[in-house]
């Protein structure tokens, strides 16, 4: 009877060290993946994780950025409801996964942004700005440098300021404990975000707006020179940094 046991507990063992193996190769490859600007292909390896480990926090979270950035480049509006919506059960699982995860809180705020995008209903559409405060908010309580949590705490002070005042003020009314937005909090939290992580270009993107919008020329040159140098790393890059350097030029 001990043998039996012990052969079932090194059975087990094997099976779990084989398939930890597997999920760290497939990992590999979907960052490869990613690095290699192939994006569906790194979406579809994270999606074979997670057929293997359904709590897998950091599978669920590429996942729901990848879907996202597809979705965001989809011309067809139907599908990028699709994309974005499936992006958000992604955040969705990897909160219920670990609530305390500041990852799976940045996506949820991350995703909950992309939701304003696409929801045609002026209340789900406030909810949801909303929630990417909160959510933001709660990565950030978790991870107080957490790069990405802190660049939409940013993208958010500014997008509030340049938002229809009567949908600003309808948010303040459905959540009256929502803070002010200010360019000051949107510059400050996105000059953190820059610092935390210097390589991604979404953050110089909207530095250079919130500046802009603050009647900083200098700043805003000075971002601009930066941003053209950075290194591309999603498709979305390329666009933006083209964008940066016709700006760029027209301002010297």
């Amino acid at each position: 009877m001990i043998r039996y046991v012990l052969m079932v507990v090194v059975l087990v063992a094997t099976v779990s060290f084989s398939q930890a193996q597997d999920i760290a190769v497939l990992m590999k490859v979907a960052e490869n993946y990613e690095h290699n600007l192939k994006e569906p292909e790194a979406l579809n390896q994270y999606k074979e994780v997670l057929a293997l480990d359904p709590q897998n926090i950091k599978a669920l979270v590429k996942t729901a950025e990848l879907s996202c950035s597809i979705g965001e480049r989809t011309e067809n509006k139907n599908d990028k409801r699709l994309q974005f919506e499936s992006a958000m059960a992604f955040a969705k699982r990897a909160l219920a996964a670990d609530n305390n995860s500041a990852d799976a809180n940045y996506a949820m705020a991350m995703v909950s942004g992309k939701m304003t995008e696409i929801e045609t209903d002026n209340k789900k559409k406030i909810g949801y700005v909303i929630d990417v405060k909160n959510y933001a908010n709660r990565a950030l309580t978790i991870n107080p440098n957490h790069a990405m949590a802190t660049f939409v705490e940013g993208r958010w002070h500014y997008e509030m300021i340049t938002l229809n005042s009567v949908k600003r003020t309808a948010a303040k009314l459905i959540n009256s404990n929502l803070p002010a937005a200010s360019l000051d909090s949107a510059t400050a939290y996105l000059e953190k975000a820059k610092q935390l992580d210097p390589y991604y270009v979404l953050t110089y993107y909207y530095l250079n707006k919130a500046y802009k919008e603050d009647e900083k020329p200098a700043k805003q040159m000075d971002i601009l020179s930066k941003m053209v140098k950075l290194p591309t790393r999603c498709f979305e890059d390329i666009a933006m940094k083209d964008e940066a350097k016709k700006e760029l030029e027209s301002m010297q």
